[in-house]
């Protein structure tokens, strides 16, 4: 092959990778696709079925750990990609905590309250990004760009090592009758509170260092 033919070759590829269909947007809409297979492995009723979808979901959590380094260190970042990937995070662990409140036993360990005040977590969690999105829309139309703050990173780890440890604990309660399950549940239960918590610190704190965005 010459020169000018290889050269070609090496622009073409470099062209093809910065398309819209690149691998980091691949990684992003696998884990779209993963949503729903968590969600089957979740209600199959087999032995281990929470494991299976513990699997897939770390996956699913994985692919969002490589698509923005990759897009990153490559240049590869693309408007569907920073379209697509927040979309793909958000759904992911919400499809989790809502398929969590169809289980009573894994927030009634604690006491038959506790599926109240988790119905009202979830639905603080949707809210927030609800109202962050919406005031990122806002800013977007005048020019301003809203930057992830601290307290959301918190959060959504907080809220990724909840979806984690709950399905350990059940998977651990499903396969033995050891206490080992209770107490792995007891310990989710307390990252999901926690992730409720940063959840409403976050969103405030977005509020509150955004306000001029709805006065304008």
């Amino acid at each position: 092959m010459s020169d000018n033919n290889m050269e070609e070759s090496k622009m073409y590829k470099l062209a093809k990778g910065r398309g819209v269909m690149n691998l980091p947007n691949k990684l992003t809409i696998s884990r779209v696709v993963m949503i729903p297979i968590f969600i089957l492995f979740f209600y199959l009723d087999f032995t281990a079925h929470y494991i299976v979808a513990l699997a897939v979901f770390g996956i699913a959590s994985l692919t969002d750990l490589l698509d923005g380094k990759i897009a990153r260190k490559y240049n590869l970042v693309t408007n569907l990609g920073k379209f697509l990937d927040p979309i793909a995070d958000k759904v992911l662990v919400l499809s989790a905590l809502v398929v969590f409140l169809t289980k009573p036993e894994i927030f009634t360990s604690v006491g038959v309250w506790a599926m109240i005040v988790a119905g009202c977590g979830v639905v603080l969690i949707l809210a927030r990004e609800i109202i962050v999105s919406g005031f990122r829309m806002v800013a977007a139309g005048a020019g301003k760009v809203i930057a992830a703050d601290i307290f959301g990173k918190y959060k959504t780890v907080t809220q990724d090592v909840a979806v984690v440890v709950l399905l350990i604990g059940e998977a651990v309660r499903e396969l033995t009758a050891h206490s080992a399950g209770l107490i792995i549940n007891y310990i989710g239960l307390c990252f999901f509170a926690l992730s409720v918590l940063l959840t409403v610190i976050s969103g405030i704190n977005y509020i509150v260092k955004n306000i001029e965005v709805l006065k304008q």
